[in-house]
């Protein structure tokens, strides 16, 4: 066994982030919105075609804007998977939405897009989806199914940043999208994340709710002479800091994701035979999603199989983790929200799940490591 551990996650730097830091200090500009936010919301206009980018201080950040901004309220009813971080759902519990989970599919652990339809009813306000490991959901069959509905499409695109759908980047193709730039992303900012304006009638609420309910933005375009409360809201810009820092990863975003497709891919090769012999399947990516990399997580054939290799990596030094535990079977879901139909699929991927580490600087002497202990699965798991 080797001594030297292999983390899950390294966060990576491209070398000019502390430059930017110490260049907004020196610009005398720490508080939010200042000239590196500018680039930021400009690098991400451009990237997506979203009609308005807004950054935040996280993804968490950008969610809940988004319930503030569709109106959510007492009894609303908002569809989305049960498996997924507990902030898709956080976000609409906190204005009085009800969550209602829906199951996932067994090719790319997405909503499954079948299922939304039936899940509808009167109170029903939106759909949130979540594009799992940076694969898109059916995206065109869940905006036709909210066009013929009268009904919001949020996409928390927390992992698909640089991802597309039928050739339309993530977050751009609803009515609002979210992006994160957490230490395990992508692109990184420590924290962070965005929203994506996709609906301009929603442009000028956004900036002000993000502006602690105020027109402030207006007021330092030159558009309102003073600015005031206008509507409910909070703090939910970053500080210019976290903007420079961010700048700096995304000036290199497409070469960072270009690294982590290289290590993704490789992982795909060396764990083909492992697959061949079923003993374990690989992500599957359809022909109209183009993914980021954002992670490589592996289905073993049972839980106990997942939890006899998560002991065995353990062992080895190595950092694999299970991923999320879904919202339905959890305490606070149980209690805010609920279920429409079987959960079949989320409970049985969900328990089987396996996340194998991957960043930028992985080696293949790391990953041959990884692969081999992989290879240490018994028939009988």
């Amino acid at each position: 066994m080797s001594n030297q551990k292999v983390p899950f996650n390294w966060p990576h730097m491209t070398g000019k982030e502390l430059y930017y830091i110490a260049q907004s200090h020196f610009n005398g500009a720490l508080a939010g919105d200042g000239p590196f936010t500018k680039r930021c919301h400009e690098w991400l206009e451009a990237e997506t075609g979203s009609s308005k980018a807004l950054l935040t201080h996280s993804c968490t950040a950008a969610l809940e804007m988004a319930a503030l901004l569709l109106n959510i309220g007492p009894g609303d009813e908002i569809i989305m998977p049960s498996y997924t971080f507990v902030s898709t759902a956080n976000a609409f519990v906190l204005r009085g939405g009800i969550p209602v989970f829906v199951d996932i599919r067994e090719d790319t652990l997405n909503i499954d897009e079948k299922l939304i339809e039936a899940a509808i009813t009167p109170r029903t306000k939106a759909i949130a989806v979540v594009h799992y490991a940076g694969v898109a959901c059916e995206m065109d069959a869940i905006m036709d199914i909210a066009r013929r509905h009268d009904l919001k499409v949020v996409e928390d695109a927390a992992q698909g940043v640089q991802a597309t759908y039928k050739g339309r980047v993530l977050g751009s193709i609803g009515d609002l999208g979210a992006y994160s730039f957490h230490e395990t992303k992508n692109v990184i900012s420590g924290e962070g994340g965005a929203l994506l304006v996709n609906a301009e009638e929603h442009i000028q609420r956004a900036e002000i709710i993000r502006e602690k309910g105020t027109d402030r933005s207006r007021f330092f375009r030159g558009q309102v002479d003073k600015y005031t409360w206008q509507e409910v809201g909070s703090s939910f810009l970053p500080g210019e800091l976290i903007a420079a820092f961010l700048w700096a990863q995304l000036e290199e975003a497409e070469t960072i994701t270009g690294q982590r497709l290289e290590t993704w891919q490789r992982y795909h090769e060396l764990l083909a035979p492992l697959e061949a012999g079923r003993l374990l399947r690989r992500p599957i990516v359809p022909g109209e999603c183009r993914h980021n990399a954002h992670m490589y997580y592996v289905l073993l054939n049972s839980e106990k199989a997942r939890e006899a290799m998560l002991d065995e990596f353990k062992r080895q030094g190595i950092s694999a983790v299970f991923h999320y535990v879904p919202l339905h079977s959890s305490p606070a879901g149980r209690r805010y929200g609920r279920v429409h139909g079987e959960m079949a699929v989320t409970n049985k991927q969900s328990a089987r799940l396996l996340r194998l580490p991957l960043w930028v600087g992985l080696t293949n002497a790391q990953q041959d490591r990884v692969v081999e202990t992989l290879r240490g699965i018994g028939p009988a798991a």
